[in-house]
C-alpha cells in the first residue's frame, strides 16, 4: 500500500520524479473528462491535479476571490508557489464554473508569477449534454485535443496506440471491480481509506506501474481473512470532488464505522468502468467519458443518477451515505438535498456536511457530525436502545 499512500498525498510523488528524470513529459488535468489514454497513446504522463499540500490561500483569495469553491483555489495557489514546476502542460475543464474560471485565473496569475503557466496550457471544453449534438461537439475536442497534443509534443498519435491504451488501462478497471466484490461481502477486509488511496493513486502513476502494484496488491487482498468491517456501520460517501484521504481516515477512526464505496469524481464511478475494447476507439472514448457520465453538470440525468447511486448502495450493503459538499459548491449542494430526500424516503438514513477543501477542513465540527449520525443508525438497527 505505501506506494498508493505516497502518490496519494503528495503533489509530486517519487512515480511522476521517476518519470520526469526519464525525460518524458507530463501533463497535468483538471478533470475526469479528460482521456487519459490520449496522453498515454503518445508516451506522456497525465497527472490529475489536485489541492492537497495548500498550506496558505493567499493567491487563490487573490485571484479568484472569496465566495468560490476552494479546490480550484488549492490548485491555483500550489501552482503560485511553484509546485507545478514539473508539468510540461496542463489542461483545464469546466467541470463546474469555478474550474471553468481556473483557466483564466491561471493565466492572469502567470502575468505576475512568471513561468507558473506550462508552456502547453490547453482548454478542453465539454458540452452539458451527451445526446446527439453534445456528443458530436465533444468527438470534435478530442480529436482538437489530440492534434494539439501531437503539434505541441511533435508525437504520432494513433488509433493502434489510443486502443492499446484503453487495453492497458482497462486492466486496472477490471481490478477496481474486483476489489469493490470484495468490500460488498459481509466480511470487508479492506478499508475504505487504502481503497480510495489506490484509487486516486491510478490518476497520477504511470499505468503499467500502478497495474503492476494494482495486481499484486488484489492478490493480497484475496489471501486476507480477517474482517475490518465487523461491529462496523458500513458507509457511503458522495458528493464533492475530493482527493483528501484525510476525510475517509476521519469517518474509519471513529472506530464506528467502514467506507464501503464512494461515489466521488476521483472514486471507483470512473476508474472502475471499462471501455470497449473494439471498434472505433475515439468513439469508446467519447462514450465512456461523456456518454456515462454521472456528474450534475450533465443535464437531466437525475434519475440516472439516483439509480445509480441505490445501486451502489445495495451492492455494497452500505446502512447509511455520508453526503458531503465543498462550500459554495451549488452542483453538489443542490444534488445532495435531492438525494437525501428520495434516500431517506426508502428509509436509508443520509448525512449531508458542509465543508471547505484542504486546510480549511473543520475536522472537530465533522467528527462531531459524523458520531451523532452513526449513533442515528444504531438506533435505528436497534429499537430498544433507541427507546433507553
Amino acid at each position: 500500500m505505501q506506494v498508493f499512500h505516497d502518490a496519494a498525498t503528495q503533489v509530486q510523488c517519487q512515480s511522476i520524479m521517476d518519470w520526469k528524470q526519464s525525460g518524458r513529459p507530463v501533463v497535468g488535468y483538471t478533470c475526469s473528462y479528460t482521456p487519459g489514454e490520449i496522453f498515454h497513446a503518445a508516451d506522456i504522463l497525465p497527472v490529475r491535479l489536485r489541492g492537497i499540500e495548500t498550506d496558505g490561500m493567499e493567491v487563490g483569495d487573490t485571484y479568484f476571490g472569496p465566495f468560490i469553491c476552494s479546490f480550484p483555489k488549492c490548485i491555483l495557489q500550489l501552482a503560485g508557489k511553484g509546485k507545478f514546476s514539473f508539468l510540461d502542460g496542463a489542461i483545464i475543464t469546466p467541470g463546474c464554473d469555478g474550474m471553468r474560471r481556473l483557466d483564466e485565473c491561471w493565466r492572469k496569475a502567470g502575468e505576475d508569477f512568471k513561468g507558473i503557466v506550462p508552456d502547453y496550457f490547453y482548454y478542453f471544453d465539454v458540452p452539458h449534454k451527451s445526446e446527439d449534438h453534445g456528443m458530436s461537439w465533444y468527438m470534435d475536442e478530442i480529436n482538437a485535443l489530440i492534434e494539439g497534443v501531437e503539434r505541441h509534443f511533435q508525437v504520432n498519435i494513433t488509433m493502434d496506440k489510443i486502443s492499446a491504451a484503453i487495453c492497458e488501462f482497462n486492466k486496472g478497471r477490471r481490478l477496481l471491480a474486483e476489489i469493490e466484490d470484495l468490500r460488498a461481502k459481509d466480511d470487508v477486509v479492506v478499508s475504505g481509506t487504502d481503497v480510495f488511496a489506490a484509487t486516486v493513486a491510478g490518476t497520477v502513476m504511470p499505468r503499467e506501474e500502478y497495474t503492476e502494484a494494482l495486481t499484486a496488491w488484489v492478490a493480497e487482498l484475496k489471501k486476507q481473512i480477517t474482517s475490518l468491517s465487523r461491529g462496523k456501520k458500513r458507509v457511503l460517501l458522495i458528493g464533492s470532488v475530493s482527493d483528501e484521504i484525510d476525510l475517509f481516515q476521519l469517518i474509519e477512526d471513529t472506530g464506528k464505522a467502514i467506507i464501503v464505496g464512494e461515489n466521488l469524481c476521483f472514486g471507483i464511478r470512473y476508474e472502475g468502468c471499462e471501455i470497449p475494447e473494439t471498434g472505433d476507439p475515439l468513439s469508446a472514448l467519447a462514450s465512456h467519458y461523456l456518454g456515462s457520465s454521472v456528474c450534475p453538470r450533465m443535464y437531466g440525468k437525475y434519475k440516472e443518477r439516483l439509480q445509480l447511486l441505490k445501486d451502489r448502495i445495495n451492492h455494497s450493503k452500505a446502512e447509511g451515505v455520508i453526503m458531503q459538499n465543498i462550500r459554495f459548491c451549488d452542483l453538489h449542494g443542490a444534488e445532495n438535498a435531492l438525494f437525501k430526500r428520495d434516500l431517506e424516503a426508502m428509509g436509508i438514513p443520509c448525512l449531508r456536511v458542509e465543508r471547505e477543501y484542504g486546510p480549511h477542513i473543520d475536522a472537530g465540527r465533522m467528527k462531531l457530525r459524523i458520531n451523532a449520525f452513526l449513533e442515528r443508525i444504531d438506533a435505528r438497527k436497534n429499537p430498544q436502545r433507541r427507546r433507553a
